[in-house]
């Protein structure tokens, strides 16, 4: 286990969680952002990035468990993306669709944010969003972020633009719960 919340845990993506992140990846509504639903090539090709993420700095994606059913219901973490001419880091957030709307995002994305300050002793970290994701520009606004710029990113053969929701670590003492 990575990181553990009231409802949630995060820990690594296995091989194991291949039908787990078929049931994100796979889903037409859920993968609108990224331009449509993932082929059983992507969806492994993802989980192998994942697994590539966490050998060669030590994080990725992780598979968000819930508690209660000790089940995989999405995955969060932090992930090193590109950014105009920079890499910057990032928390990412996608669930399985049955479970928006129950604050599982901002539960997982919060502490995702508190394990980039305090563990990886970052300065700052960001979600980058699609424009049109009103839904994840709002995990990021709950999980203290301002929104700092724009940018077309090309995916798919299609241009997307994206914004760049940002959190300082000077500012992580007036977010997080005491």
């Amino acid at each position: 286990m990575i990181l553990e919340t009231k409802r949630l845990f995060l820990r690594e993506i296995t091989q194991d969680d291949f039908c787990s992140l078929c049931k994100i990846l796979q889903d037409e509504e859920t993968m609108y952002a990224y331009e449509g639903a993932f082929s059983d090539r992507e969806v492994q090709e993802w989980l192998e990035r994942q697994i590539s993420r966490y050998q060669k700095w030590g994080f990725g994606l992780w598979a968000v468990i819930l508690k209660e059913t000790d089940s995989m219901i999405g995955q969060c973490g932090l992930t090193m993306q590109p950014w105009k001419n920079q890499e910057v880091l990032e928390i990412g957030y996608l669930f399985e669709r049955q479970h928006w709307h129950h604050g599982y995002a901002s539960e997982a994305a919060i502490a995702c944010k508190q394990y980039a300050f305090e563990i990886l002793k970052a300065k700052e970290v960001c979600s980058i969003i699609r424009d049109t994701n009103t839904a994840s520009q709002k995990v990021a606004v709950q999980n203290g972020m301002i929104k700092a710029d724009s940018w077309v990113k090309h995916y798919r053969g299609v241009d997307m633009p994206h914004d760049r929701y940002v959190a300082f670590a000077s500012n992580l003492s007036n977010i997080l719960p005491h």
